[in-house]
């Protein structure tokens, strides 16, 4: 690196080896003159030609010195074009460096709030799916539950039986219906409809087949699936037995009874896959429903207990009837007897009013009557009165 006039040039600048190589050349030529200055003292034939030489070397350094002269003037104005292109440089990187950094600000900003943003909401949609997670956790809970209740035979009788409870309870009224009655033949029915004859009490008794239906619905080939069935098929057929000769009595319950099943699946498999099943309850004279389908019995159950009860009433009402026909019979006497009342009253008003009406047009004469044109007359007819001693 060398200084040339305050400006730094690199020594592999072309120029500056231009430079380098002129001023190599120019103290070539000193050296050759003062080798000739040195000749010049052997040869005077030999210096002119050397002097002539020397001319020319002289000129050829004169213009050389010319050319570093321009060369170094045009080193100069290449240096301050450069500079000023530097600083050029400098001040558009300067502001686009600005405007970069008011870029980056301003997204990191909008990055900022967006973040922020969608933390919220990531921190909301976590609360959300906690809140499920928990409520997932209690469903579990409560599924395994109703899987420990439903486990159990007796529990699970126990369920259906609270099942049908509360269908009863919404569809009847209380006084026609009985839960765990006892019958004659000491046998506890789930529930007692008081139905009137025909075609008379009723009994619903709750059956729950889970296992068998369980086991049909896991069953993985075609021999596991025909064993479930058949357990179905034994285990329904069990229960429409017992129904039938535990509940239906002569002369005290009704020709018939309801087999409920507090599960809908349990029921539309039997009706889609098990035909034969519902047929020989109908011939035994057991109703197999549902949780839909028994409310749909005890609601026409409700229809003929209306029935019968308005039925029950029908003396009742007939004998109210008479007695408000009685009571409206009476009612006419009395206001014909009030009409004649009336009709005196009126009659009795209109002479009073023919009274006060010639009593008026009486006050009315006297009014105007003149007493003063009687006057002579009248003193005229006074009598003299005679004393006692005349007419002694």
């Amino acid at each position: 690196m060398i200084e040339i006039g305050g400006q730094i040039y690199a020594l592999s600048d072309p120029a500056v080896l231009a430079v380098i190589g002129g001023a190599g050349l120019a103290l070539l030529i000193v050296a050759l003159l003062i080798v000739a200055a040195r000749a010049a003292g052997r040869s005077a034939r030999a210096a002119e030609p050397l002097a002539q030489q020397l001319s020319h070397l002289g000129h050829r350094v004169q213009h050389l010195s010319d050319g570093q002269q321009q060369l170094a003037g045009g080193l100069t104005h290449v240096s301050e074009a450069q500079a000023a292109s530097q600083a050029n440089m400098l001040t558009l990187m300067e502001q686009r460096l600005a405007e970069v950094s008011a870029k980056m600000n301003d997204n990191l900003a909008g990055s900022a709030t967006r973040t922020a943003r969608s933390l919220g909401e990531l921190q909301q949609r976590l609360e959300t799916i906690d809140k499920a997670q928990r409520n997932i956790e209690k469903l579990s809970g409560d599924v395994l539950s109703l899987q420990d209740i439903l486990s159990n035979k007796q529990t699970r009788g126990a369920f259906g039986e609270i099942q049908l409870n509360d269908i009863v309870e919404k569809a009847l009224p209380r006084d026609s219906y009985a839960l765990q009655a006892t019958l004659s033949n000491g046998k506890r029915a789930d529930c007692l409809i008081h139905l009137p004859n025909p075609p008379g009490p009723i009994v619903i008794d709750a059956k729950f087949p889970l296992e068998a239906y369980e086991r049909l619905r896991k069953a993985g080939d075609d021999r596991a699936l025909n064993e479930a069935a058949k357990e179905l098929r034994a285990s329904v057929k069990t229960h429409i037995k017992a129904i039938s000769d535990k509940y239906i009595l002569d002369g005290e319950t009704a020709d018939g009874a309801l087999m409920f099943l507090p599960s809908e699946a349990v029921y539309a498999e039997l009706h889609a896959n098990f035909p034969e099943l519902v047929r020989e309850g109908f011939a035994a004279r057991v109703w197999i429903v549902s949780p839909t389908t028994c409310m749909a019995t005890l609601n026409t159950m409700r229809a003929i207990l209306k029935d019968a009860r308005m039925r029950e009433q029908a003396g009742a009402i007939r004998k109210t009837l008479k007695q408000l026909h009685r009571d409206v019979e009476l009612v006419v006497e009395r206001v014909n007897k009030l009409h004649t009342h009336f009709n005196q009253a009126r009659g009795d008003l209109e002479g009073i009013g023919t009274a006060a009406e010639r009593a008026g047009k009486r006050a009315a004469r006297l009014d105007n009557f003149d007493f003063e044109e009687l006057e002579p007359a009248a003193e005229a007819q006074v009598v003299a009165l005679r004393s006692s001693s005349d007419g002694a």
